[in-house]
């Protein structure tokens, strides 16, 4: 085992090394302070692994892989990144309060599947770390434990529940279409265009990685999630979490246009997901809502751009997907970490450590020039610049805008505890520090890539060519803000969850389901029962996964 492949290993062993610390309690009460050095072998990982020899364990009738290419490496560092933040923001936010040990049970299960799905190499793992990120996410949502939790936390549990038999049954078929007994997921995806059940295998696909992504119709946890959670875990959720969906659509689809078809359909969806999220967002009062339906807006551009580079066969695609997805890890994360601190920053302090950051990246999302959000643009212009795609998408940049000023509207009207309220300063670091990698980590990673990558090179020539043309989406969103804020009022209110809500929830057989979901929910907030099963399961399945490659 090379010192790369080590590092591989040990982020996957290091949220699990916290986990069996929770067996006895005198560690277990230490542990939720320890929560930021859990993700630091992936941040590592990313830097110094990527492109490293695949690690291939045999054990207990499996080949099991561990592997880490560049777009990989992008998401995993950026969600490391923000997952350590968060981890130093999650026990000063939420203090002494009830459950904190539950809390960071569920924190490192879902921690492990988050960074689990940018390692895995094969369809074994790729489903374990999927499946706990999924799942293992119901705890932090319900952590609160009021009604509104529950509901979320119920919702979003069917969901992944059947994002995860989509899923189940595509890889199933995958596996089936091999031709050998590998379960590697190249072999998987080299062997997807030749079998018979190929379209129902896309189908399946994007719709287990589209529902945790948020593509509409299938967002509708997002809204509820978020906003119910506490805000570290709002920060993750966002940031981190959904990126699972976008990894899986890298890895899982075809890259040498045998998709017929699939490609448009994925752009056209991810656009409507872009228009859909700035409609319903606008019309929220809750800044962590608008934040949310911003999730939804931006992973359906990231989904566009994915869908059109698939179609015209545009080189280098999963790496500007990546880059536009870590940026928005890193600003998203950022911004939930910022709404958490509304309350205890007051007087001058509020508008220097708080608005004006949150300000400017939220004016990124836009593609303000000088962000890391214009780089992000940027990245995926070669996909998102012909005919009327060019045209929506950018549209769509000036509803981000809309979207993201209305977002600090609202955060401003968040009253502080008092004038000279000040906070505690690991979260203060947190927010400070997230709010700086999100400005200068895309500047660093677009520089030291660059000189050798197709898609980079492009971008910096029309960086330098026209940025002033880079601007008027901003000023458009800008514009349509003033509108929305003197006539805003006006509007109908969506509710968080709109369709879901909109469809009259659900009759009879909804209302079972939701006893039966409401059943499960009362198991698994047993800490003791669920958590040590979570734990002996992660760990069993680990330990068979090491003694392989031993």
């Amino acid at each position: 085992m090379t010192g790369a492949q080590g590092l591989m290993v040990l982020t996957l062993a290091a949220p699990l090394a916290l986990l069996l610390a929770c067996l006895w309690p005198a560690p277990r009460r230490r542990v939720p302070g320890l929560l930021w050095l859990a993700p630091l072998p992936g941040l590592l990982a990313a830097l110094f692994a990527a492109g490293a020899p695949p690690l291939v364990m045999d054990g207990a009738g499996l080949r099991l892989t561990l592997a880490l290419d560049a777009p990989s490496a992008l998401l995993l560092g950026a969600a490391a990144l923000l997952w350590s933040a968060a981890g130093a923001y999650a026990p000063a936010y939420l203090g002494r309060q009830a459950g904190l040990e539950r809390f960071a049970v569920w924190w490192l299960v879902t921690l492990w599947g988050s960074l689990g799905v940018f390692l895995a190499g094969d369809l074994v793992t790729f489903y374990l770390t999927f499946a706990a990120v999924s799942l293992a996410a119901f705890g932090l949502i319900v952590q609160d434990g009021t009604p509104r939790a529950r509901r979320a936390g119920e919702i979003t549990l069917l969901l992944a529940v059947m994002g995860e038999v989509c899923l189940l049954l595509a890889f199933a078929l995958l596996a089936d279409a091999v031709p050998t007994s590998s379960l590697a997921i190249a072999d998987a995806v080299a062997a997807l265009p030749g079998s018979p059940a190929r379209g129902l295998i896309l189908g399946l696909l994007v719709a287990g990685f589209g529902l945790k992504a948020g593509l509409v119709p299938l967002h509708v946890w997002l809204p509820l999630a978020h906003p119910a959670a506490p805000m570290p875990a709002s920060a993750v959720l966002s940031g981190a979490i959904v990126k699972a969906g976008i990894i899986g659509l890298l890895r899982f689809l075809p890259a040498d246009g045998a998709l017929e078809g699939w490609g448009d359909g994925l752009a056209a969806l991810g656009l409507f997901t872009a228009f859909w999220a700035v409609g319903c967002g606008i019309t929220q009062t809750n800044p962590k809502t608008v934040l949310a339906y911003s999730t939804v807006s931006q992973m359906g551009v990231t989904v566009a751009a994915l869908g059109m580079g698939l179609a015209l066969a545009v080189p280098g695609t999963a790496m500007a997907v990546a880059f536009y997805a870590m940026h928005h890890v890193l600003a998203k994360g950022a911004l939930f970490l910022a709404v958490g601190l509304a309350g205890a920053v007051g007087g001058a302090r509020r508008t220097g450590l708080l608005l004006l950051p949150a300000l400017f990246l939220a004016l990124g999302f836009g593609g303000l020039p000088g962000s890391g959000g214009a780089l992000a643009k940027l990245a995926v212009k070669p996909q998102l610049d012909a005919g009327l795609v060019g045209a929506l998408a950018a549209l769509s940049a000036a509803g981000s805008t809309l979207l993201m000023l209305h977002f600090i509207r609202r955060l401003a009207s968040l009253p502080p505890a008092d004038a000279t309220a000040r906070p505690s300063w690991v979260p203060l670091l947190a927010w400070l520090g997230m709010a700086g990698a999100a400005v200068l980590g895309p500047w660093v990673l677009f520089g030291a890539i660059g000189p050798g990558d197709p898609w980079l090179g492009d971008s910096w020539e029309a960086l330098a060519k026209d940025p002033v043309g880079l601007l008027w989406p901003v000023l458009l969103g800008a514009v349509l803000a003033l509108l929305l804020g003197r006539w805003g009022g006006h509007l109908p209110t969506v509710p968080e969850g709109d369709l879901l809500v909109l469809a009259g929830r659900v009759g009879r057989g909804g209302a079972i389901i939701g006893a039966a979901v409401s059943h499960l929910e009362k198991r698994l907030r047993a800490w003791p029962t669920a958590g040590l099963a979570l734990l002996v399961l992660v760990l069993a399945l680990f330990g068979a996964l090491l003694a392989g490659a031993g």
